[in-house]
């Protein structure tokens, strides 16, 4: 694939975890920069979702600092779900500066794309069965080691703001705020 001006990649990054950081590595090898979208960004305090948007974006960027990524490489852009799949591309376009790809291998992701006549292209997986947030946070919860899993300055974050401990009272069942929510 010849090297593009501008890509993007969506997830909801929670938390940011190595497979993050080597995908983006490799993404930044496709394009000139990378718009990283930080997705659901109006969700925080759920048991699939327990970091707010602010420390997602601290997150990312404190890992990419880590990893030696040029700040000019990259834009870290927030965007809350849409209402409608229908608008959900519209709503992104109009969240971002100009882009010619889409890097996602999430099925509905790159559908919506493919029918907004937008390019994309999927991501290579780096040992994605324990690289992923379902898993970090699935340690966290039963004390199992997930600081492997993660840039070490992540877990500087998620022990800064209490994370695991925030993610131990979400999943209590007596908590209204651990009911499990899908989201897109």
């Amino acid at each position: 694939m010849k090297q593009r001006k501008r890509g993007l990649f969506i997830g909801r990054f929670q938390p940011t975890h190595k497979g993050h950081i080597k995908a983006i590595k490799s993404l930044l090898m496709k394009v000139e920069e990378l718009i990283i979208i930080i997705g659901s960004s109006q969700l925080s305090h759920e048991l699939d979702n327990p970091f707010t948007t602010g420390e997602r974006i601290c997150m990312m960027k404190s890992a990419l600092d880590e990893a030696k990524v040029h700040p000019n490489k990259y834009l870290i852009l927030p965007i809350p779900d849409a209402t409608m799949h229908s608008i959900w591309v519209a709503q992104i376009l109009s969240y971002t500066p100009p882009f010619e790809v889409v890097f996602s291998n999430d099925p509905l992701t790159r559908r919506l794309f493919q029918e907004a006549k937008v390019l994309v292209h999927n991501i290579e997986f780096f040992q994605r069965k324990i690289y992923s947030g379902t898993e970090v946070r699935r340690r966290m919860l039963a004390d199992e080691n997930w600081k492997v899993l993660v840039p070490k300055v992540v877990t500087g974050i998620i022990t800064e703001i209490d994370g695991v401990q925030r993610l131990i009272e979400l999943a209590k069942t007596d908590s209204p705020f651990g009911r499990r929510k899908i989201v897109h």
